[in-house]
């Protein structure tokens, strides 16, 4: 039987919006290794919409490219068509985001932290020597494993708004407090958004665990790239605890947190995109 709280997420999360058709088709085509570019492009490209954002992203300086480009087939020429998905899906998340709320949850703090990790998820899913697919969708792992905090900031301001202070407070994990104010954490919100959204369950999996053991190599790329945004300070969603590593993440990577972040080389760049990104 279902707790009150989990019934109540359950009916809230219906609440929000859905991805755009065209979106929700995009991360069905490349669940398929043997999906064609021209069967996105054609997706894509019949939602007016999304294709404008798209090229607006790919022609602004985020992407620096030397000459404009005016469709999306061109686009998956220059910047291929994995990119050309996580664009729009990251112009898919963004779109759900409000401006203010009384939570006073900082939506482009958010934007920041979810963009890093995003990025660095993909750069670690690549080190660890996951597929081109699971490297995609590592990004998208990184954009949304946080949306959960946004039902909770739409639907219960004043309970989310106390568990981030006493989070802040007491340098207590979110997702702990969370519990303690609304009887349910971001996580768990998040598996219900995914599921909604018709994510993986590759995906839905590694929302779920990004607070405790992950139960894969992808997992465990999202649980390190979220751990490294917060420690360089990329953005801010709320949760002031870096978590060290867990043995079986040391063991994956060949050493701790603070040596993986020193290996890795200046992640700089990667705010100074997300920040252009958000900009749009």
């Amino acid at each position: 039987m279902l707790s009150s709280e989990h019934a109540e997420l359950v009916a809230l999360v219906e609440k929000m919006p859905a991805f755009p058709k065209s979106v929700q088709r995009v991360v069905q085509l490349t669940s398929n290794i043997d999906v064609s570019a021209k069967e996105i492009v054609q997706v894509i490209e019949c939602d007016p919409v999304l294709t404008v954002k798209i090229l607006k992203v790919i022609n602004s300086a985020f992407y620096g490219l030397s000459q404009k480009i005016n469709s999306v087939q061109r686009a998956v020429v220059h910047i291929g068509l994995n990119t050309v998905k996580n664009l729009a899906m990251s112009v898919a998340a963004m779109g759900m985001l409000k401006n203010s709320n009384q939570a006073n949850f900082s939506a482009t703090a958010f934007l920041l932290h979810a963009l890093t990790t995003a990025a660095i998820s993909r750069k670690l899913a690549e080190r660890a020597g996951l597929s081109q697919q699971e490297c995609s969708d590592s990004f998208v792992a990184g954009l949304l494993h946080d949306f959960g905090k946004v039902v909770f900031a739409e639907f219960m301001p004043e309970r989310f708004r106390l568990a981030l202070a006493k989070s802040r407070e007491d340098n207590v994990s979110l997702h702990l407090t969370e519990l303690e104010f609304i009887g349910i954490n971001h996580a768990e919100a998040g598996t219900l958004l995914a599921e909604k959204w018709g994510l993986s369950e590759l995906l839905i999996e590694a929302i779920r665990h990004h607070h405790g053991r992950p139960v894969n190599a992808f997992g465990e790329c999202l649980f390190a790239a979220n751990q490294i945004s917060k420690h360089l300070h990329f953005g801010d969603a709320g949760n002031p605890v870096v978590e060290a590593f867990p043995e079986a993440i040391a063991d994956r990577f060949g050493m701790p947190l603070e040596a993986l972040i020193e290996d890795l080389g200046d992640l700089r760049f990667m705010l100074k995109e997300a920040e252009l990104f958000v900009k749009l």
